[in-house]
């Protein structure tokens, strides 16, 4: 986790001193990290009667009022050799965070969960939402509840994918497991597919036929994890790695059902307009009750930032 040296937590409009704050504050002392406190509020509309009496807007009133919050909420965590810093924009969350993540050259965003209102806890918030989709760097939801330090971390990595971001996912997440001192789980999920179709369709094989290319399908699963695995000490004949048959989503699921975090990618097609985020990748961070740490590809640019570029 040492790779962090520029950490920025949102907020969110909390003042109490959660899990995401304590774990964004015990990672910046770790790693020796700049660490920034950052909020966002909304643009009001102008009141000319306040403007009269108190000779500042009222954004200006709420800037100042939010930003004493922040101060007060990080003052016990102040040190000669660990300044916390804090900001307050105006506008859109999650068009703003970004911005400063990418004009800042933050590496790393964490932020407590926020579900929607009357919703399913468990659901994600707008705000989370996009910035797990747009925001380039490494985004950290803190669902609450969750045991300080974590107990169960889960890695989700595809090794027919992208190489670097699985290279990336399991850095991440077998660093952050030795740190907490946390039991680290490994799953791929795959699927022949056709299979129905070679076994029970139109282009039905052999059983003996459709068995050879489902198996060789399975060893090749099997070789390209290892491959990923033996750089970090782990193989496929571990217990604490599943190679599971089956579909993606409920695999995952299943596997993070003891897990308080997931690290995984979020990518499902990387350059293609629109995909900013995997079917994938956002129905596991909907459903799941872990906290989710996730990461793009190298080479991802945020779609906010192909907006400036083309206007």
């Amino acid at each position: 986790m040492n790779r962090f040296k520029n950490i920025l937590y949102v907020s969110d409009g909390r003042s109490d001193t959660c899990s995401a704050i304590k774990r964004a504050i015990v990672l910046a002392e770790n790693n020796h990290a700049r660490l920034t406190v950052v909020d966002v509020i909304d643009h009001v509309n102008e009141d000319e009667k306040i403007l009269e009496r108190f000779g500042v807007s009222l954004d200006r009133l709420l800037h100042d009022h939010r930003l004493n919050e922040l101060e007060n909420l990080i003052e016990p965590y102040q040190k000669e050799n660990q300044i916390i810093y804090t900001r307050v924009l105006m506008g859109p969350a999650f068009a703003e965070i970004i911005q400063m993540v990418m004009q800042g050259g933050y590496d790393l965003v964490i932020k407590a969960s926020s579900p929607p209102v009357n919703l399913e806890e468990h659901l994600l918030g707008s705000t989370d939402m996009h910035l797990l989709r747009k925001c380039p760097s490494p985004v950290w939801i803190d669902r609450p509840g969750k045991t300080i330090p974590y107990k169960n971390i889960l890695a989700a990595v595809d090794p027919l994918g992208d190489e670097g971001a699985a290279h990336n996912i399991m850095q991440l997440a077998t660093s952050l497991a030795e740190r907490e001192k946390a039991q680290l789980q490994v799953v791929h999920a795959w699927q022949f597919y056709g299979e129905s179709m070679i076994r029970n369709g139109r282009a039905k094989l052999a059983a003996e036929e459709a068995d050879a290319l489902v198996d060789g399908e399975y060893e090749r699963r099997v070789s390209k994890l290892n491959t990923l695995l033996n750089k970090y000490g782990l193989s496929t004949n571990d217990d604490n790695v599943h190679l599971v048959k089956g579909q993606a989503v409920p695999s995952i699921l299943q596997a993070s059902e003891s897990a308080d975090l997931i690290v995984m990618g979020t990518i499902g097609r990387i350059g293609v307009p629109g995909f900013f985020i995997g079917n994938t990748a956002e129905e596991v961070m909907q459903m799941t009750q872990a906290s989710i740490l996730a990461v793009k590809p190298e080479g991802y640019i945020s779609p906010l930032a192909q907006a400036a570029q083309a206007a």
